[in-house]
């Protein structure tokens, strides 16, 4: 997963909630040094008995941001999406050099 274009990572979910399984499959796939590199990570876990969905929100140096639903999305269909507007940076930064 291509990282280095996300400034902002927001997640709210149940950590015991099978439908929050995507959110914490994506901050796990985070680099260990994205903090450190300017990355803001905020994580709001909800209390056990909450019924609120998982959400997540990338937002990307040009200012795109994805609100990405963890309940109907596997952490495969979230990746391909993070990548896809990652990718097209990487292209545009690519061509301007």
């Amino acid at each position: 997963m291509i990282t280095h274009f996300i400034t902002n990572v927001t997640t709210r979910f149940n950590p015991f909630s099978a439908g929050a399984k995507s959110a914490r499959l994506f901050l796990t796939s985070l680099p260990p040094s994205a903090r450190a590199n300017g990355m803001s990570i905020v994580t709001e876990l909800l209390p056990r008995t909450s019924t609120a969905a998982s959400t997540l929100r990338v937002k990307f140096k040009d200012g795109k941001e994805l609100n990405l639903d963890c309940e109907n999305l596997g952490i495969k269909s979230i990746v391909e999406e993070v990548d896809r507007h990652s990718r097209a940076l990487q292209k545009q930064a690519d061509i301007d050099g």
